[in-house]
């Protein structure tokens, strides 16, 4: 048996051919960005509008307040609904990633108004389901200090999700905090 040797200009022909194909498929994916990315962003924009009403309804606008962003690191936005109260945004590490969720903090009392997952990549049946009323819902009325039942408390922990009940959880809490603080 004798083994065949690529000619050195077979080798550039292919690495060529390899580039050439490279650069279209780049060239393409970048197109497609260009024209498609500021409808992914109106929907982003769409999806956290539709979170905060979810969690805390409101007839104006959401104004957007100053906070210490080097005190609450996975705080993103805090917004005020005028007197009903405030809208904190949070992104959070959950068990596989993070999660980017917004919970509604009532004015007088400092309680949990609403939950809403508005982005993560959790496992599919089950730590997804910290998007189901089921589980959000048991925020509601909830105060600082909250932790899932499996630990003590009266948030509805998610079977088998432990991780991502904690997290939601414990972002609850500090969206209390956070708001809080603001004085």
């Amino acid at each position: 048996m004798t083994a065949t040797k690529k000619a050195p200009n077979q080798i550039i022909r292919l690495a060529l051919i390899l580039f050439v194909v490279s650069a279209i498929t780049s060239g393409v994916l970048g197109l497609v960005n260009y024209f498609t990315k500021d409808i992914i962003a109106e929907r982003e924009r769409e999806k956290t509008a539709a979170a905060y009403q979810a969690v805390l309804p409101y007839d104006g606008e959401y104004e957007t307040v100053a906070f210490d962003e080097d005190a609450w690191e996975t705080v993103n936005a805090i917004s005020r609904a005028g007197d009903e109260g405030w809208v904190v945004e949070l992104t959070f590490s959950g068990a596989q990633s993070s999660i980017t969720a917004a919970f509604g903090v009532s004015a007088p009392d400092y309680s949990i108004t609403g939950a809403s997952v508005i982005d993560h990549a959790e496992t599919s049946g089950l730590g997804a389901k910290i998007t189901e009323p089921e589980f959000t819902d048991s925020f509601i009325g909830q105060t600082e200090g909250m932790a899932v039942t499996k630990d003590g408390g009266t948030v509805d922990s998610i079977t088998a999700a432990t991780i991502s009940s904690r997290a939601m959880a414990n972002a609850a809490n500090t969206a209390i905090a956070a708001v809080k603080a603001l004085g």
